[in-house]
């Protein structure tokens, strides 16, 4: 839920909107909280402006929640406005999280780079649930890879617009929280032969704002050319 809430922010920011999240978390123990907000955080998702463990939420922010996003088959709270949006659970094969502050068993065997399991979360529709296996993160790492990859050598080609239609394209799944329209859009990209370099630069760096996976840290690295 919290992956689904920063691509949200990040989707409303490239509006030029202002955005405030806040995390309300009830009933875990403090050691849960700890283990989640460090996952969170490895997982390159922005942290919340208030954290609360009641339903004070819109008094922390100053006014109103414009949306609120809960678990699959939660109800929304009586008298609260706003938009409420059901979100799948990502089911993981992981110790109880009392036991583990730090957040280890969440990101175990994938700390060098966690953000491929960012990249196979999203790789889910957000409505459903999303089961993450060693193949599917397997293929995500190489995916990550490939792509930074990539956008490191077209980093030196010239800054050229996106095509139209392939921008129209992004922005259609984004504004649709369609994140596996818009990721399989970025890996039809490298071997469309009909869009230089530059485009296909600019649209990666474009799609990064929003998916948040670091496509250009290799930019200028030895490996890169």
């Amino acid at each position: 839920m919290l992956l689904i809430a920063d691509l949200l922010a990040r989707t409303a920011e490239l509006r030029g909107l202002q955005v405030l999240t806040a995390l309300e978390i009830s009933g875990p123990c403090a050691d849960q909280a700890a283990a989640l907000e460090s996952a969170a955080n490895a997982l390159g998702i922005h942290p919340a402006a208030v954290r609360t463990s009641s339903d004070d939420v819109p008094s922390l922010l100053g006014g109103p929640v414009d949306v609120h996003l809960v678990s699959e088959g939660s109800s929304p709270t009586l008298g609260q406005g706003g938009l409420f949006v059901s979100v799948g659970v990502a089911p993981l094969d992981v110790a109880d999280y009392c036991t583990d502050a730090a957040g280890g068993s969440l990101l175990a065997g994938h700390s060098q780079d966690p953000l491929a399991i960012r990249l196979a979360l999203m790789s889910f529709p957000a409505q459903r649930p999303a089961y993450l296996t060693d193949d599917g993160l397997a293929r995500a790492h190489e995916t990550l890879a490939y792509w930074r990859l990539q956008v490191a050598r077209w980093a030196e080609s010239p800054s050229q617009p996106m095509p139209a239609r392939i921008a129209e394209t992004a922005w259609a799944a984004f504004s649709d929280f369609d994140t596996v329209s818009a990721l399989a859009l970025l890996r039809g990209l490298p071997a469309d032969v009909s869009v230089p370099a530059g485009a296909k630069f600019e649209m990666f760096v474009y799609a990064d704002r929003i998916l948040g996976l670091d496509l250009a840290r290799d930019i200028g690295q030895p490996g890169g050319s």
